[in-house]
């Protein structure tokens, strides 16, 4: 259902006000609103995981050291690039508010001035990481022979990083226009890529981890070229320009601080999740990168509802709609527990069943259906978490999510160092639920509280008003 307000929103589905329709209308209006931007949000989200996920599979039938030093190499590109997903959360905050208050070529150029950082960002980023890869991976808990593939892996994977961020600042336009069907086939097309170049390298050529970095690196640069030439074709539409604008730069890494610091929160209780299983053995380790790559997946399931709620309430923030606001926000918070049902029980299901595809070593099989199962059961909670978070980054609501991240992590960090010192003398199943345990219960449980005590108030929409 759209709403005609006199301005064009460029195919956003508006939610109508409820003197135009009754609720239950609404409310379906606003689930299939969702829906559709959700599912192709989900696309590009995937990708970096899904390429990940695909090295695990296919790495793990190389060795369990190959495996256990993937999940160090991996753990080093995945947090890089998530430490700078504000390049794309920012952006489709901007843009969303800004088209949502009719200011459409305003709102390209600030998706514009976003890829111009990211692409800086990510050619620094992927110098400063080639040159301390080794002491990055020793610092991890790499040693021997998986020190050496850990550091293979992230070498050859990482001149792709600038794509990468790239493609995390094109879909911040993407999702703030609320054309996001391209995304769904370019992470289709690159996922179809790599594979098929991993196989070729992996078991073909017999590079080895080698060969699974080399086919993810060319697979990121095809998606990079893919979503960067629409995203500047649309913004040559409205009018933008595609010359760096400095004020515009700057403005967006002002704006990326508070972000970058929730997100650098959340990516030090990871990294330290992988720390603390490499101290518990290469067992362990092993078996913790095959549930956190299946992990992985299922949050940006998750967090594909957040962006959609997050892109829909933006909108209506942007347009000054604050009771349209309310009521998506209840209607994404909901819709991201349902989501959390059903991925919880996909997760539940790979442990079950799916569990040798990662690893063809019994012992770590068995300890990947254990953690998988422990995921299951704490997804509900995380997908309403993440709804929530979502939305309060719409909301440019940056310096709470900032202060409450750090302070969880800084719970969890503390908390996680005194366990792994007691679960050393542990059964390895017992170390894998306690490191899966942890952070679904100190991590997700603590934000959890804290999104929703912040959404009950009306302070998160007042800010967002007021910076359009």
């Amino acid at each position: 259902m759209r709403m005609n307000d006199g301005r064009d929103h460029g195919g956003a589905q508006q939610v109508s006000e409820p003197e135009n329709a009754g609720k239950g209308a609404g409310r379906s209006a606003a689930y299939r609103s969702i829906v559709t931007l959700a599912i192709p949000t989900f696309g590009q989200l995937i990708a970096a995981p899904l390429f990940v996920m695909i090295d695990t599979a296919i790495v793990g039938h190389v060795s369990d050291t190959a495996l256990a030093g993937l999940s160090i190499g991996s753990t080093v590109v995945l947090t890089t690039v998530g430490l700078c997903v504000f390049l794309a959360y920012g952006t489709t905050s901007q843009v969303a508010r800004l088209i949502g208050a009719g200011r459409r070529r305003e709102g390209m150029e600030t998706g514009i001035d976003g890829m111009w950082l990211a692409l800086f960002i990510g050619l620094v980023v992927c110098a400063l990481l080639f040159a301390f890869s080794t002491p990055l991976c020793r610092m991890m808990g790499a040693r021997g022979r998986v020190l050496v593939d850990a550091r293979t892996y992230l070498r050859a994977l990482l001149p792709g990083l600038p794509a990468m961020l790239l493609v995390y600042a094109a879909n911040g336009i993407f999702r703030g226009l609320q054309k996001v069907n391209v995304t769904l086939v370019a992470a289709v097309s690159g996922a179809i890529l790599n594979t098929v170049l991993e196989v070729i390298f992996v078991f073909g050529f017999h590079w080895g981890i080698l060969g699974s970095g080399t086919a993810t690196l060319i697979a990121e640069w095809y998606m990079g070229v893919f979503l960067t030439v629409p995203a500047l074709v649309w913004a040559r539409r409205e009018g933008a320009s595609w010359r760096p604008r400095m004020r515009g730069i700057v403005g967006s890494m002002g704006e990326g601080v508070p972000l970058f610091l929730r997100t650098l929160a959340l990516r030090v209780c990871l990294f330290s999740t992988v720390v603390a299983a490499a101290h518990l053995g290469d067992q362990v380790l092993a078996a913790y990168q095959g549930v956190n790559s299946a992990w992985n997946f299922g949050l940006n399931m998750l967090d594909a509802v957040g962006i959609a709620g997050q892109s829909l309430v933006a909108t209506e923030l942007g347009a000054r709609r604050r009771g349209q606001a309310r009521t998506m926000t209840d209607i994404s918070a909901r819709a991201g527990m349902i989501m959390g049902v059903g991925v919880g029980l996909i997760m539940v299901c790979l442990g079950l069943f799916a569990a040798p595809l990662f690893s063809p070593t019994p012992a770590i099989r068995s300890l990947i259906t254990v953690g998988m199962i422990v995921q299951g059961v704490f997804m509900p909670i995380a997908g309403w978490m993440w709804a929530l978070d979502g939305i309060l980054i719409g909301a440019a609501d940056y310096r709470y999510l900032a202060a409450t991240c750090s302070l969880t992590a800084v719970i969890y960090v503390a908390c996680l160092s005194g366990l792994t010192l007691l679960a050393r003398d542990w059964a390895p199943v017992w170390r894998i639920v306690m490191l899966w345990g942890a952070i679904n219960v100190l991590y997700i449980g603590i934000r959890a509280i804290s999104n929703g005590l912040r959404v009950r108030t009306d302070t998160w929409m007042n800010r967002a008003m007021a910076t359009v």
